[in-house]
């Protein structure tokens, strides 16, 4: 595959980002390299990746993408065997830093992370109180919890503990326009509320509630809400 160029306004991009930013901004032909694979067989090359601190990194890094209309693409280690981990965009890897168990309550059988904890440390930290995290892909020893999310990951233990989807309680989550919301299991009555609160987090639940198609009636289009 040809290496893809990188667009106009990738210098510009690059200087803001690391103006703005704590954390490192690499956009050197070497680093660009070893961030166009994954544990698949495919290849794109990134525009540059972004390695945050913290979520202030996060929520600057991707204001600064949205001005210049650059693609983001959220990473863990890479383990993903179907190319989800690579794009023509500006990668943001959240397991240098972003890694924390911020916090585990064996008593309501839940813990927080953040994307780039990898599954066996918070595996490790609830098997001391004879608790797990039951999805276990073949790459749980690397695999992070925000590609965990992302892919909906398995393993032969979740027929008995259910898929990631079933073991998350709540999302904090940004979307690429700035919106930062709390999501979680949402009853009938509860996304009425939220629809009919309008705005754009009104506009998100609208469409998920009734996703547009496409003009066959069957494809999820992607320009809904």
């Amino acid at each position: 595959m040809r290496d893809s160029v990188p667009p106009e306004y990738a210098d510009a991009l690059q200087r803001e980002l690391a103006e703005a930013l704590e954390g490192e901004v690499r956009f050197d032909a070497g680093s660009r390299a070893l961030y166009a694979y994954d544990a698949s067989v495919f290849r794109q090359v990134p525009i540059g990746v972004v390695i945050p601190r913290h979520e202030q990194d996060v929520l600057a890094g991707l204001e600064v993408c949205r001005r210049h209309g650059a693609p983001v693409l959220g990473r863990g280690c890479g383990t993903a065997l179907a190319g989800q981990s690579v794009n023509s965009a500006v990668v943001f890897d959240f397991s240098k830093y972003m890694h924390a168990l911020v916090h585990l309550d064996p008593q309501a059988r839940q813990a927080r992370v953040q994307p780039g904890l990898v599954c066996d440390e918070l595996r490790d930290a609830a098997e001391e109180y004879q608790l797990t995290f039951g999805p276990d892909p073949a790459t749980h020893d690397h695999a992070t919890l925000g590609g965990m999310i992302g892919n909906n990951a398995c393993g032969t233990h979740s027929v008995m503990a259910g898929k990631t989807v079933d073991n998350v309680d709540e999302l904090d989550v940004v979307t690429y326009d700035g919106v930062r919301i709390r999501v979680g299991r949402t009853s009938d009555e509860q996304l009425e509320a939220i629809i009919g609160q309008g705005g754009r987090r009104g506009a998100i639940y609208a469409g998920l509630k009734h996703p547009a198609t496409s003009d066959d009636g069957t494809t999820p289009r992607a320009d809904w809400p």
